[in-house]
């Protein structure tokens, strides 16, 4: 059987983590429970997860020649993802994200640049690399990589989603090449009351909104509804809004590849098989918050341990 064939394009990051056992106050000084050191990234930790699924995952990302940067990269690849570097001999370190994880409860709070630190324009062969794509998942992170990348998905018609975590001036221009955008319950469009009905009236074909534990809540333009989520003991929520996106574009890929076959009309089944794609996401998702630790769950997923 072909292997799903994943594209993602946007920001990696080296994660700094710390589990802590309570949160951290003003000029304290506080010993951590562990310590992390990995690549993440929205886009990043989405490609893992398709690889760890069993898809073939391509990264189109900045990482340059730095240390950092090459700790990233070989972390990435430890788990199956292929990383293009946009800019592979620059020699700025990548963004650093500074994570506390709260022993207990899973909270985090996160700190890091993201992609404000630098700028990269999109390579020539970045719309050749699609090549027989199934599915193609966008951060926003890297504005000029996002508008090539969805521009030349579209003449391919590769599916286009969307990782919405936050509004990013890009989306203005990049919403009308999206085919699913999958949304946290923070994601807000300026001036608009309801950003799900704002970003089908901009062009985007499928909305879903995720809210942690409570049902992931999904609407087209000819129907709705809502998918269940799993309740776990949840030890740390770091990164599983980007697992869930990870395991949709996988769900959404094998349906390309003739895996996941159809039967009885077209809005219908097209309704079941996003419910069923987001339902099989959401269970892995939510399955990621029961571990404490971004390597013990990667390890989980790839069957290494546990």
């Amino acid at each position: 059987m072909t292997r799903p064939r994943g594209l993602f394009v946007g920001l990696t990051t080296v994660d700094l983590i710390h589990r802590v056992a309570r949160p951290v106050g003003v000029d304290e000084k506080q010993p951590a429970l562990t310590q992390e050191i990995v690549a993440g990234g929205p886009a990043a930790n989405a490609a893992v997860t398709f690889a760890l699924l069993g898809g073939d995952a391509e990264l189109i990302t900045d990482l340059g020649r730095h240390p950092l940067a090459e700790l990233a990269r070989q972390d990435l690849m430890s788990y199956g993802v292929r990383v293009r570097a946009v800019e592979p001999d620059s020699p700025a370190p990548p963004a650093v994200s500074s994570i506390r994880v709260l022993d207990g409860t899973g909270e985090r709070s996160v700190v890091s640049v993201n992609a404000a630190a630098r700028t990269v324009v999109a390579p020539d062969w970045l719309p050749g690399v699609l090549g027989d794509a199934d599915v193609l998942l966008l951060d926003g992170h890297h504005p000029h990589l996002a508008l090539a990348a969805a521009r030349a998905a579209r003449d391919r018609t590769v599916p286009v989603v969307l990782d919405a975590g936050s509004w990013k001036p890009v989306l203005d221009e990049l919403l009308p090449l999206v085919d699913i955008a999958v949304c946290s319950a923070d994601f807000a469009v300026p001036g608009a009351d309801d950003p799900a009905v704002e970003l089908l009236d901009r062009g985007v074909a499928t909305v879903a909104v995720s809210r942690g534990g409570q049902p992931l809540s999904w609407w087209t333009r000819d129907g709705s509804g809502e998918v269940p989520v799993p309740q776990v003991e949840v030890r740390d929520t770091l990164g599983a809004g980007d697992v869930l996106h990870g395991a949709f574009a996988f769900e959404r890929a094998r349906r390309g590849t003739g895996s996941a076959p159809s039967t009885g009309s077209a809005s219908s089944t097209g309704r079941a098989d996003l419910a069923g794609q987001l339902d099989r996401a959401a269970r892995i998702a939510s399955r990621r918050c029961a571990f404490a630790g971004t390597g013990s769950w990667r390890e989980h997923l790839a069957g290494r341990k546990g």
